[in-house]
């Protein structure tokens, strides 16, 4: 039995999920839109249950595990093996250990892959083409969890309300342990991103639409629901439907990822809006029997999944070939084409049944030898790429390469500051300590050119904070030169600002400090560009104290667009002409901030400010 204006609640999910991949700074809150598509699983399954109960006495397992399968399984394959080989067309960041992307998609297990790989949902400098996939895996988890309660369920219950009852205490139950796992784990994970991708703390919303579906019914409704049907009148229900619209677009435009009160608040208040707007649909349903759905809306209903799969992977390889709005419009083309065809004729095909597209009955067994040689060869294709991939993308490895050049000169530059003596009246040692993070790191071949003796700790995916006990740790040690440099800043961190008033804190007389601001040419798309808001703040900070220059690595990256073509916007250089070019204009920056610094004052409490 199909509801009416369930379609709307389904695109209402996936044009939250579009607006906040293509368009993040003004729809921050558009994550939201996966809570949507989980509380209305969560109470579709459920209630599909308790109807095949209640006219059966006994529910067909393996028929719903085999509805299931056809429904997901096939459009992620052809996701798969369309986009993988189209990786090609970019870096060979996206393809660096792609085989294990397919086999976590394949798997259902996207969410653990993400969270072992200790990866953010928002803040990844290469994305992951299959990372969308982790609520894939989260909702499969439902499903087998779930169909293993209520069959246990079944086998104790006598009566379609026993049935009822023991499905909403269980649900409430499951409901409030996933909750408060979100909750109380909020105040303790040092990334977000792990609570979003747990299974255990973010299957709530499924609970909750199956304890709506508990107290409901779909088709064999309940007696409470019933005497609402008919009390409410038409404008009562349109009411419910656009309240809880508004709750889920205020979320939309005001909550963002990484704020704690997402996490305390924001998902169960969209999953509780999203029960409304169900609540309120199936009414809707009943009152309007002799109103058809537009058919535009059923249409984008029934791809909504498959634009959903498609999306990422189209939109990740795309803004890596056109400008953003290319990449938009050419996403939004080819994932509504691909997911069209696998709606409507090649999923009918594959459960054996005649597609039907635009009210036209396709038969695809006459093509049978054309489609099959055609996945053959994709399959092919994306097996020897998931072989044959290197395991480290050119970032990856050059990173590495210049961990293993920079420990190597510390070896030697250890020995020297044992031998040098102190040059100045606060007994500092003269010469150049430099703490950074991967963009540094990125440089090191270019900062030991231009700073032979330089003393170079960078790492990737270092913030402010952790390089204020780096700073702290030379302090202890002994083992700080007079200048020193601190290049972090586009690691996202919130507290930059405590953080960089430690760093002024703890950093002893005697010494400048010159602060790199950091570049993201990604932050006109995010919400809370905090790289951006670091740079002015350090800017403000050489202001205030005399001791303090800046290294303006922000605006020399503005000023030369050539060395950010095919990159990801924050590492410079795809080519090795331009990673050498760009790693000499980050060196360049921090000698004219030295050359600056060396005609102001040391540190000295008292008359710094």
């Amino acid at each position: 039995m199909r509801i009416k204006w369930f379609s709307t609640i389904r695109v209402l999910g996936m044009l939250f999920v579009l607006l906040y991949h293509f368009y993040i700074s003004f729809f921050p809150g558009g994550f939201v839109g996966v809570d949507l598509f989980f509380t209305l699983s969560g109470y579709l399954t459920t209630a599909l249950f308790l109807d095949e109960y209640a006219k059966h006495q006994a529910i067909d397992f393996k028929r719903f595990f085999n509805r299931r399968f056809y429904r997901i399984f096939p459009p992620v394959v052809l996701t798969l093996l369309v986009t993988t080989p189209l990786a090609l067309l970019v870096r060979n960041d996206f393809i660096a250990g792609i085989g294990r992307q397919v086999m976590a998609a394949l798997g259902f297990m996207t969410n653990f892959f993400e969270i072992l790989s200790g990866n953010s949902y928002e803040n990844q400098f290469t994305p992951h083409l299959f990372l969308h996939t982790w609520s894939l895996a989260i909702e499969v988890h439902f499903y087998i969890l779930w169909a293993l309660i209520i069959w246990g369920i079944t086998k104790r219950v006598k009566t379609l309300g026993q049935l009822r009852g023991t499905v909403f205490l269980t649900s409430s139950g499951l409901f409030l342990i996933s909750f408060l796992a979100m909750f109380i784990s909020s105040f303790f994970v040092k990334s977000f991103s792990t609570i979003y991708f747990a299974t255990w703390t973010h299957i709530f919303p499924f609970f909750l639409g199956s304890m709506l579906a508990s107290l409901t019914g779909l088709k064999t409704l309940t007696r409470p629901f019933e005497k609402v049907m008919a009390k409410w009148d038409l404008k009562q229900t349109l009411s419910v439907i656009v309240g809880g619209l508004v709750v889920e677009l205020l979320l939309l435009f005001f909550f963002k990822f990484d704020s704690i009160l997402t996490y305390l608040f924001g998902f169960l208040l969209s999953s509780t809006a999203t029960a409304i707007m169900i609540y309120g649909a199936r009414v809707l349903h009943e009152k309007t029997e002799n109103i058809q759905e537009p058919a535009i809306l059923l249409f984008f209903s029934n791809i909504s999944y498959g634009i959903y799969l498609f999306h990422w992977p189209f939109y990740t390889i795309f803004s890596q070939l056109l400008n953003h709005t290319l990449a938009v419009l050419f996403t939004l083309i080819f994932s509504t084409v691909f997911a069209t065809l696998s709606f409507y004729l090649i999923e009918p095909y594959l459960a054996g049944r005649t597609g039907k597209l635009l009210g036209l009955e396709m038969d695809l067994k006459p093509y049978a030898k054309w489609i099959w040689a055609t996945a053959a060869t994709l399959l092919v294709a994306t097996i020897g790429i998931s072989l044959f991939a290197p395991r480290l993308g050119n970032f990856e490895r050059e990173s590495l390469v210049n961990n293993l050049y920079q420990a190597d000169n510390r070896m030697g530059q250890t020995k020297q500051l044992a031998q040098r003596g102190k040059a100045s009246s606060f007994e500092v040692t003269e010469g150049l300590t430099i703490i950074g993070d991967s963009v540094t790191l990125r440089s090191t071949e270019q900062l030991n050119a231009f700073f032979p003796d330089a003393f170079i700790d960078a790492q990737g995916s270092r913030n402010v904070n952790q390089a204020a006990d780096i700073l702290q740790n030379n302090i202890d040690n002994h083992a700080l030169m007079k200048n020193v440099v601190i290049a972090t800043g586009v690691n996202v961190i919130y507290s930059y600002e405590e953080d960089l008033e430690r760093i002024i804190s703890i950093l002893p007389n005697g010494h400048h400090l010159i602060l790199v601001t950091p570049y993201d040419g990604n932050s006109a798309q995010y919400s809370d560009p905090v790289a951006e808001k670091y740079a002015n703040h350090v800017r403000e900070l050489a202001k205030k104290y005399d001791f303090i220059a800046i290294a303006d690595w922000n605006t020399v990256a503005r000023n030369n667009p050539q060395i950010w073509t095919g990159t990801d916007n924050i590492h410079y250089g795809s080519t090795h002409e331009t990673t050498v070019e760009g790693a000499t204009l980050f060196a360049q920056a921090i000698k004219s901030a030295l050359e600056q610094v060396e005609t102001q004052p040391v540190k000295n409490v008292g008359t710094s400010e």
